[in-house]
């Protein structure tokens, strides 16, 4: 059961809310039609139900606000617009990325490519889509964790007909199985045709919730409204005319004076009422959904002309099993045959410490993007280090990791920074995590996973540049161009230091700010500006010395190390001191706080 109480989107520049008060609900085994015209409300009202739009009221979903929904893609499947993926990424590598998200195998990709029929386009990239197939892509991330709920946003949008009517198939099996659908239309004939119930909205506001027969008969066909106080004579006489002339005329008395006549015209009701006397306060033409409002059920003094169904013509019913349905051209394989859904997922999945380090990993390498970066850095770590090599007045460290002097930091470091900062733009870019884009989870698990792949992927990248730029030296130059240092720990310590500290800036600066760009401002910022304010707030003799530290903190520890530890506490804050490193450590202190400040604040959940 889907309960929504009281929905009222937050008004903008003095403009009315574009949902006021909508209270309806649906149920489950039921297909349910939010109906309207363009701007009517019914986008906003599912992001309202989604916690994705500011505003007032709350969703109910089988008695669980969604904030207290322990897993929400086994809950509820979403469709709002097209998919929000990375354009370069395949359709199969999408459905992958979001089963690691949800937590379900990556199999089910593969069973959901061949449910909605576009098993020969998995290897198509987002970008290169038509909206026919995002729309089908869109209903398979939908189906993808099993959910109960289905909320679709004009889900039969750029589809053909035949796929409309698989798609109607596909809800209708998924209704039967206990399941409930809410979709948007503005077609008031699929409303009818499809679903059991239509929620009519217009302006923001509910204007009728009907069963499909009350909708059909009120709301679908033309239809003339008639107000009188002599409401049973003019209907007995309009039923006896009809009769008479054998003609399709059905005759609905409403509450209040009011007739609705089908089958009949202003004119000739006009006509009917002056020969029999009968005096008329209101005569109008209305179709569609330009009725007079929400319609109470026939009064026990409902009189209906008796006609044959095929003068009369056909009124909807509840909606039956769509017809075998067949898709075209190359959206996919399926032949004549009916819907079917995905096979039902077995349990609930564990919650485990690695779903998020197996999304960020096939966010990270599903497109081409970090192996690129990659490439690109080594190939220019190694021009500029042999470069460097031929002048011989770069030292052996600045050889190595290829970083001249008037580089704020060497090629292999901005790398670093450059991948950290997609990790995060690239969310808010491409939001996959989400159902509606600008809106990305950002939560403590999801952040130690983004911290540890970057991590992995700085220092193996580090590690490459330096073993490149050795191998390159020592093939141009010979092998005495490259001796061993003797502090090559140490020299090792803080370039992989460097490397991992710039990756977790730009990650952290785009975490904060949303934007790649402004995560690799963040990891230059570090030399050309961080490091001067440092320098200049720090300059000049030093009054005391903590030389003996690491000792005395050795005689305060509880375990005693031995006093070989003695030597890499003092090689560590020797580190620390260095200009780069404080201004670094520094820097993602206040970039931490930054995020956690701005970041975990949202109700998300992974």
């Amino acid at each position: 059961m889907l309960q929504a109480i009281g929905l009222t989107s937050s008004p903008r520049r003095d403009l009315p809310p574009a949902v006021d008060d909508l209270t309806f609900e649906a149920r489950p085994g039921s297909v349910t039609a939010l109906l309207g015209a363009p701007g009517a409300g019914k986008t906003t009202a599912l992001r309202l139900m989604l916690e994705l739009e500011p505003g007032r009221g709350v969703t109910y979903f089988r008695g669980r606000p969604l904030h207290r929904v322990a897993r929400p893609p086994r809950e509820i499947g979403v469709l709002l617009g097209d998919v929000p993926g990375h354009p370069a990424r395949t359709i199969r590598g999408q459905l992958k990325l979001v089963c690691a998200a949800a937590g379900v195998p990556a199999s089910r990709a593969d069973e959901l490519l061949d449910v909605v029929g576009l098993t020969p386009l998995g290897d198509e990239r987002l970008g290169a889509l038509s909206l026919g197939t995002d729309r089908r892509l869109g209903l398979a991330v939908a189906l993808l964790g099993d959910p109960h709920t289905l909320l679709l946003d004009a889900p039969s949008a750029e589809l053909s007909p035949r796929e409309k009517s698989w798609l109607h198939g596909l809800l209708r099996a998924h209704a039967g199985q206990g399941g409930t659908v809410l979709y948007t239309t503005d077609d008031p004939k699929e409303a009818a045709r499809l679903s059991d119930r239509v929620v009519t909205l217009d302006e923001g506001r509910l204007v009728a919730d009907q069963d499909t027969v009350a909708f059909a008969r009120t709301r679908l066909r033309p239809r003339v409204a008639v107000r009188t106080p002599h409401a049973a004579r003019l209907a007995d006489a309009l039923s006896r005319e009809a009769r008479a002339a054998r003609r399709s005329v059905e005759v609905v008395a409403e509450s209040g004076g009011l007739l609705t006549v089908y089958g009949s015209s202003c004119p000739e009701i006009g006509e009917t009422a002056f020969r029999h006397g009968v005096l008329v306060h209101r005569l109008a033409d209305e179709t569609g959904d330009t009725g007079p409002g929400p319609d109470p059920a026939p009064s026990p003094g409902s009189v209906s002309a008796s006609v044959p169904a095929s003068l009369s013509g056909s009124v909807p019913g509840p909606a039956a099993p769509a017809p075998q349905a067949r898709t075209e051209g190359r959206t996919g394989t399926r032949t004549d045959g009916p819907a079917a859904l995905p096979p039902p997922l077995p349990g609930r999945p564990a919650r485990s410490p690695l779903r998020p380090v197996r999304y960020e990993l096939r966010r990270m390498f599903g497109v081409r993007t970090a192996p690129l970066i990659m490439a690109a850095v080594l190939l220019a770590s190694v021009a500029l280090a042999v470069l460097l090599g031929r002048t011989g007045g770069t030292p052996l460290p600045g050889l190595l990791a290829a970083w001249p002097a008037i580089l704020p930091l060497p090629p292999a470091v901005l790398g670093a920074g450059l991948i950290g900062a997609l990790s995060f733009g690239d969310e808010f870019r491409h939001p996959t995590l989400a159902a509606a884009r600008g809106t990305v989870p950002r939560r403590l698990a999801l952040l130690l996973a983004k911290l540890a792949v970057t991590a992995g992927v700085a220092l193996l990248l580090a590690l490459l540049a330096v073993l490149a730029d050795g191998a390159a030296l020592r093939l141009v130059y010979g092998a005495d161009a490259v001796p061993v240092p003797d502090n090559w720990a140490s020299l090792a310590t803080g370039w992989t230091g460097l490397a991992v500290g710039c990756a977790w800036a730009g990650l952290l600066g785009a975490g904060v700010f949303r934007i790649a760009i402004a995560g690799l401002a963040a990891v230059v910022a570090v030399p050309t500006l961080v490091v001067p304010l440092l320098q200049k707030a720090f300059a000049g003799p030093s009054v005391r010395s903590a030389a003996g530290l690491p000792g005395r903190l050795r005689d305060m520890a509880w375990p005693l190390w031995p006093h070989q530890a003695d030597q890499w506490l003092t090689a560590t804050f020797r580190l620390a001191a260095q200009p780069v490193a404080a201004a670094l450590t520094l820097s993602l202190s206040a970039l931490l706080c930054a995020y956690l400040l701005t970041g975990l604040r949202r109700r998300a959940r992974w």
